[in-house]
């Protein structure tokens, strides 16, 4: 009897396992091959629907910005400055599973200057942190001007986040966050 393969799942499976490629051993070792050793999976498996390395990394980048977004919409569309708050704390590393999407995040974005494909993929997941933080400005109330600030601190906490020496805690960036939303106009 042929196995019944759940595409879904197997394709998630695969996306994780770039993820975790990319993580630890960069962008160049982005390979089908690579992916599929690290899924516990045979490259034969994986030629048909991911028959190139543009295919794993998009479907990798369609995975993180899924994820993202369905953390973000399991907040509501309703609500006030508490609401807005969980949305923005959704887009920092404040976790494993959001700490390996940002560096993920950043390894397609600092490739993503000399890769016209990986910056077609880095938009994706930057449009995505940016409508998120469209969407905390209006429940906030605060002026549409404000979005490009906000937005920059997110991408600049993330980063130093990811960034800052193991154990080094987390408190510091929900000061920051929070000290910035206290000054939003409204």
């Amino acid at each position: 009897m042929p196995k019944i393969v759940d595409v879904a799942e197997r394709d998630r499976i695969v996306s994780e396992a770039a993820w975790r490629v990319m993580v630890r051993d960069g962008l160049t070792a982005l390979s089908v091959r690579n992916v599929a050793a690290e899924a516990g999976l045979p490259p034969s498996s994986l030629r048909y629907t991911f028959p190139t390395q543009a295919s794993v990394r998009d479907s990798a980048v369609a995975l993180l910005v899924e994820r993202m977004s369905r953390r973000v919409a399991s907040h509501g569309d309703s609500g006030d400055g508490p609401t807005a708050r969980a949305i923005l704390l959704e887009l920092l590393p404040l976790d494993d599973e959001r700490r390996v999407e940002m560096e993920v995040s950043l390894a397609l974005g600092a490739m993503a200057a000399t890769d016209r494909d990986l910056w077609r993929a880095h938009q994706r997941t930057h449009l995505a942190v940016r409508e998120a933080c469209a969407h905390a400005i209006q429940l906030l109330g605060a002026p549409h001007r404000e979005l490009d600030g906000l937005h920059a601190l997110i991408d600049g906490l993330a980063l130093h986040l990811v960034r800052q020496a193991p154990g080094a805690g987390d408190a510091w960036a929900l000061d920051a966050l929070d000290a910035y939303l206290a000054r939003l106009p409204r």
